[in-house]
């Protein structure tokens, strides 16, 4: 059974006032500004936060409670909720599958709370349920000799942060798999300036990409001594994009193992280019390549403004690695590029909306409506009918 995550449910989460957002192996959002496709991304970096520091610091890094809930409304909502269901554990299924929900409250004059659900799926027809609030953990197991048990947890720690740490019969090897999955999510943006700089040396085979791809020139170091194919490819996609490049090498301008640049060897130049020289598309899609290639990806990747920089040539290209790269890690992407989206499956593209009171309808039209949409479309492709608003949310 492939492991990945199968829906997301939020309520409350900036415009993100209720969606229930089926995913698969490529999702790509597209919608004009202010529909709420970055909340949907920033859903899985708060999850990621969440783990790394635990729920109040994640909640302060975005402003605290007030700046995270939906404000649209009359009222202020007194919750904010987020429910994952996945297939990540080893016994999980479609017809069984890993549950995890998140509810953090503050009703009008009372202080902040949190409550957590786990449901995981054992063996033999039983399963296991963890429920959090306050300041305890309930461990139900579920099916032929299943008990019940309490455990002692701090009043504001999550579960994600905390019950990992526990042993197997209290837990936590199910909710370590859960936590280890949100925690590996990342949300990738080139950061062209620190991506072009030189990187220190691999300490290792294998190198992590850095989530802005500062580390691009070590980690494209790695992988040419990790997997020759994979690196020869990657060459290979860069230089039909840019038609000047003949080849990419190293340079170790601190000597050997200590730091590394990137050179591109173009046609026509005497000399090799560093890739602190050059433009902001050719960096932006190396740091993508780099990340479709990545030997080690985690459970589910996002990046907004895929296309931000590149020329429409390569779109053909990146959605073509996109499609190969998430047989190995799913995809959230945001664009709002119509040439993008033409290149799209009907079941890749999910369409954001925006409501008058200021909620995002996400997504706006099933999976099916489009493919009623498409197939009576004399032959237009999806960005063309997005654009043209055949695809737009009030249809």
């Amino acid at each position: 059974m492939e492991k990945r995550l199968i829906e997301v449910e939020v309520e409350n989460f900036r415009s993100l006032r209720k969606i229930t957002l089926p995913l698969r192996p490529l999702n790509v959002l597209v919608g004009p500004n202010g529909a709420g496709k970055t909340n949907v991304l920033d859903v899985f970096r708060f999850l990621a936060d969440v783990i790394g520091t635990d729920l109040q610091p994640a909640l302060d890094l975005r402003g605290g409670f007030d700046e995270v809930v939906f404000r649209g409304g009359d009222k202020p909502p007194v919750y904010m909720q987020i429910k994952l269901t996945a297939t990540w554990t080893t016994h999980s299924s479609l017809s069984a599958l890993d549950e995890y929900q998140l509810r953090v409250s503050r009703p009008r004059q009372g202080s902040l709370s949190r409550r957590e659900k786990f449901a995981f799926k054992r063996t033999q027809g039983r399963g296991r349920r963890i429920t959090i609030s306050g300041q305890k953990v309930n461990v139900v197991d579920t099916g032929r000799g299943g008990g019940e048990r309490e455990i002692g947890i701090s009043a504001l720690s999550s579960g994600l942060s905390t019950l990992p740490r526990l042993s197997d019969e209290q837990g936590g090897s199910e909710v370590s798999t859960v936590a280890q999955r949100l925690a590996s999510f990342r949300v990738f943006d080139v950061r062209v300036d620190e991506a072009r700089q030189a990187s220190r040396f691999p300490r290792a085979k294998t190198e992590v990409l850095d989530d802005g791809a500062a580390n691009l020139a070590g980690f494209l170091l790695a992988l040419r001594s990790q997997d020759e194919n994979a690196w020869q490819r990657l060459v290979e996609d860069a230089m039909e994009v840019l038609p000047q490049l003949d080849g990419i090498d190293f340079e170790y301008p601190s000597g050997a193992a200590r730091e590394v640049v990137i050179v591109l060897h173009e046609r026509g130049l005497r000399r090799p280019t560093q890739l602190a020289d050059a433009s902001y598309g050719t960096i932006r899609l190396l740091g993508l390549l780099a990340l479709l290639y990545d030997p080690n990806p985690p459970a589910l990747t996002c990046v907004e403004e895929i296309d931000h920089g590149l020329h429409p040539q390569a779109l053909e290209l990146l959605v073509e690695r996109l499609r190969e790269a998430s047989e190995r890690t799913q995809f959230l992407i945001a664009t709002h590029s119509p040439a993008l989206a033409d290149r799209l499956q009907p079941d890749e593209l999910i369409v954001c909306e925006r409501r008058d009171e200021g909620s995002s309808m996400i997504p706006a039209l099933s999976a099916e409506r489009i493919e009623r949409i498409v197939g009576t479309s004399e032959g237009l492709p999806l960005g063309e009918l997005w654009f043209s608003g055949a695809l737009g949310g009030d249809l």
